[in-house]
């Protein structure tokens, strides 16, 4: 039933009242009530409403939506009819089918980067068709109903229709594999199925024989298609194919090397399926927005999603290579590669796309059991070895063989497993937080800091504890002019992931384009800050493992019980030495960074912009440092000391830039030397081309900040600063997304 049209009217003066509709009913007796309303209305006060208490705000929204062609589905046209009419019996030539699979495909990628289904597949009538009365067995899923039983298909119908079949089946598996991993629908994929069926109902063995008999009809046909066309479309069917066993595998979590091979399959595919679109003619009747008025939705019809080819093959191609990247997350090898794949994998831009950061969580976490195949005790067990602990009595799995409830290592056993349960969940929130869109990650580290904060008070209380079970002595630190101390194991494992957590949240709002260009060199102080504050915290839990490998050796003499495995030792070592490198390159690249932009700020070539209704210390405590606030160790700064260091009011500008330049040459240095590590040296292993590229990008970084300061240099020598101008790139176009190195241009006549 359409709706009436009110532009059939005829329009009326805003003067003039419109007459009184016709009613013919004999039962109805109509009063004009206008003059009543009137008078009723001019009792209320300005801003008073009459409102129904059974007329709730959805109806009302309701009544301001119709007959808004924006906003009301049922709303037609003159002449328009609420149906499709296009026809799904009728005969395809295979250019057709070849034309209308390409469309889906353009609409299943758009589908993968956010859009609702609404909008992509399901304005298909083909699908529609298939779908709308949620099919049971395979022969209910057809877009042709009532076929004769024993009637042949149509060969073209037989090729689509499989193809169909195994697109909403691998649409349902993603869709689900996606609800049960953490994302976020208003940021990163609409997982509504409004009410449709995507054939979970059906198996999928069922849907693959179809495919398989739809290649067949194919191969029979040859001599009626070209060899191209032949190909085309059965090129199509195999990604279809490939896909779903690509889906099947990643449920199992077994090696990478068979994971992978769907994967490659794909890929080898899509090339194929790309080079022979032109064969392809387009069939634009087979897809309507109109279906979007049957759907199960309280939104209003939205326009069509319509990625163009290439944006369909460059995204789809994305896809198909970082599936076959994040297999390689199962070859585990130790907690900080596991940590330095996902990071680095999730650091891609463009960002992989939600269903492969889908399975990545999947891989790490699905039922609690790491990659398959690692219990949490274990990897935690792991990074503890390789952080703070190396070769220690306290990760000795025999401990928990002790019966006896007053020997030493039957407390240690218990202690130990006490701060498993509390760090455990903290510490794979770390991974999982990774998983997510950029933004998201930096929000969540938010809340991850305060939960760190007091796990630190917790482990502080049992390293207490095992010291008197250890019966370890003080030892004076820093060695020459220092204080009696222990070693605190658990609360330096503890403080040193949250230092990186703080690092990366100031890090991650360099790639979000978050601070001004006149911030950036106060955040880039705080980052050389923080960077600092972890090398010597690093420093000291150096000193203390060399120190513990020494008592514990002789505490293993005394309980023989005790045979510590020597590759923790020799782990824990190179990896305290790269953190060292690592935290020394960041405090030099920051400061250079730092003041370089500090000097620009000096001569007016970043200025900022006007803020009327703020001051600086408020945005310093309510805006950059608020996720700080919190924090007791390292203590945020106070705003006065901040803004004066800062600054660098003692310090002339061209010194200034003379700093920055010596400090960028030795984080080149020192990144250079990074770039010579093997993957294990690095703890990269898996992902060692990835990390090594973020290393010699940050090597660029260093460079240009050189170069940068150096020229800036010259020009304040020289006094030709009015002859200057200072381009402050977007991350995206950076050399790295952490260090927004100025461009410094000058101006000729």
């Amino acid at each position: 039933m359409e709706y009436y049209n009110p532009n059939s009217y005829p329009a009326f003066s805003a003067f003039e009242e419109p007459p009184p509709p016709a009613i013919s009913s004999e039962g109805i007796i109509a009063e004009d009530i206008t003059k009543r309303f009137r008078s009723a209305a001019s009792t209320l006060e300005p801003g008073e409403l009459v409102k129904d208490g059974y007329f709730s705000l959805f109806e009302s929204v309701g009544a301001l939506e119709i007959m808004d062609p924006k906003m009301d589905s049922g709303c037609l046209a003159p002449g328009e009819s609420l149906y499709e009419d296009y026809d799904v019996t009728r005969p395809l030539l295979p250019s057709e089918v070849i034309g209308i699979i390409d469309q889906l495909l353009s609409f299943e990628v758009a589908w993968h980067l956010g859009y609702p289904l609404s909008q992509t597949l399901f304005t298909s009538v083909y699908i529609e068709k298939m779908v709308q009365l949620s099919p049971q067995n395979l022969e209910d899923a057809d877009f042709i109903k009532d076929r004769p039983a024993g009637s042949p298909r149509d060969p073209m119908h037989t090729v689509l229709r499989a193809y169909c079949l195994g697109l909403l089946k691998s649409c349902h598996y993603v869709n689900e594999r996606i609800k049960q991993e953490h994302s976020y629908e208003e940021e990163d994929f609409v997982t509504n199925t409004y009410s449709r069926s995507l054939l979970e109902n059906l198996d999928r063995d069922m849907i693959r024989e179809e495919i398989m008999a739809a290649r067949k009809v194919i191969d029979d046909m040859k001599g009626e298609l070209t060899d191209e066309v032949a190909h085309a479309l059965g090129f199509r069917l195999e990604l279809r194919t490939a896909f779903l066993r690509a889906i099947e595998l990643s449920e199992l979590r077994t090696n990478s090397d068979s994971l992978s091979v769907p994967w490659y399959q794909m890929q080898g595919v899509w090339e194929s399926i790309n080079k022979s679109r032109s064969l392809g003619t387009p069939v634009p009747d087979a897809f309507s927005a109109k279906i979007q008025r049957r759907l199960a939705s309280t939104m209003p019809p939205r326009p069509i999603v319509q990625p163009t080819p290439e944006e369909a093959h460059e995204n789809f191609k994305r896809m198909i290579a970082d599936g076959i990247r994040v297999v390689n997350v199962l070859n585990y090898s130790d907690s900080q590669s596991l940590l330095n794949f996902v990071m680095t994998f999730q650091a891609q831009r463009p960002q992989p796309l939600v269903y492969i950061r889908s399975l990545l969580q999947s891989f790490l976490f699905h039922e609690m059991v790491i990659l398959g195949r690692l219990s949490i005790r274990q990897i935690l067990g792991d990074d503890l070895s390789i952080t703070v602990l190396g070769r220690s009595v306290l990760l000795d799995p025999a401990n928990d063989e002790i019966e006896a409830p007053q020997h030493p290592l039957f407390v240690i056993s218990q202690q130990m497993e006490l701060f498993r349960q509390r760090a455990a969940q903290s510490y794979l929130d770390i991974f999982r937080t990774f998983c997510q869109n950029r933004c998201r990650v930096r929000r969540t580290m938010f809340h991850a800091l305060l939960d760190w904060e007091s796990m630190q008070i917790d482990a502080q209380e049992l390293d207490s504890r095992l010291q008197l079970q250890l019966k370890e002595k003080p030892l004076i630190y820093p060695p020459t002019n220092g204080v009696e101390s222990y070693s605190l194991p658990l609360s330096s494992w503890t403080y040193l992931y949250k230092l990186r957590l703080m690092e990366w949240t100031v890090q991650l709002g360099f790639e979000l384009d978050i601070y001004h260009p006149d911030e950036l060199a106060g955040m880039y102080w705080y980052l050389g800050y923080l960077a600092r504050t972890r090398a010597a915290h690093v420093e000291r839990v150096q000193f203390f493992a060399a120190r513990r490998a020494e008592s514990e050796h002789n505490m293993s003499k005394t309980y023989t019980s005790l045979r510590p495995s020597q590759s923790q030792n020799y782990r824990s070592k190179p990896y305290l030495d790269l953190a060292a490198l690592e935290t020394a390159y960041t405090s030099d690249l920051a400061d250079a960074l730092s003041w370089l932009y500090a000097a620009l700020l000096r001569l007016g070539l970043v200025r900022p912009p006007p803020r009327p209704y703020s001051t600086e210390a408020l945005r310093y405590h309510q805006v950059r440092m608020k996720p700080f606030a919190g924090i007791g160790l390292p203590e945020l700064p106070s705003h006065e000391a901040f803004a004066r260091v800062v600054a660098q009011e003692g310090t002339s500008t061209p010194m200034l830039l003379e700093q920055a330049a010596r400090a960028a040459k030795d984080a080149r240095g020192k990144l250079e030397g990074m770039a010579k590590l093997k993957e294990k040296e690095a703890f990269a292993v898996g992902c060692h081309e990835a990390w090594l590229k973020g290393v010699k990008n940050a090597t660029r970084a260093a460079i240009a900040t050189v170069v940068a300061a150096t020229s800036l240099g010259k020009v304040v020598q020289e006094k030709r600063e009015g002859r200057v101008t200072v381009e402050v790139p977007k991350a995206e176009k950076a050399y790295h997304e952490w260090w927004i190195v100025p461009r410094v241009v000058e101006v000729r006549d």
